[in-house]
């Protein structure tokens, strides 16, 4: 028996349990502003994940990689689940949300 394509999608599954925390704690906490280390950290994983030669390393930050990536289209729409109330806005960040209801936006 061969546990490698298993032991990949148990990794992916944890992975994208992960970041969906932290993408909800992010916007809580900091807003959209964090996108761009989102970008960074995907970059970085996924271009490390070329050079290396252990498939189980390589696999994660390549999973761990793109779910960074996709998690910035996740921070923006998590702002508008909270715009939404679908999950509770930070109080001592009520103006950021203000000035996107006021625009129409």
């Amino acid at each position: 028996m061969y546990f490698t394509g298993i032991t990949i999608a148990i990794m992916t599954f944890l992975t994208i349990g992960f970041w969906h925390p932290i993408v909800i704690k992010t916007e809580y906490h900091w807003g959209t502003r964090p996108w761009v280390v989102y970008l960074l950290i995907g970059i970085l994983c996924c271009v490390a994940a070329l050079f290396i030669e252990n498939v189980y390393l390589s696999s994660f930050l390549g999973v761990f990689g793109a779910s960074a990536l996709w998690g910035i289209g996740e921070l923006f729409s998590q702002r508008k689940r909270v715009q939404k109330g679908w999950f509770p806005k930070n109080p001592k960040r009520l103006s950021d949300y203000e000035d996107d209801t006021d625009t129409g936006r």
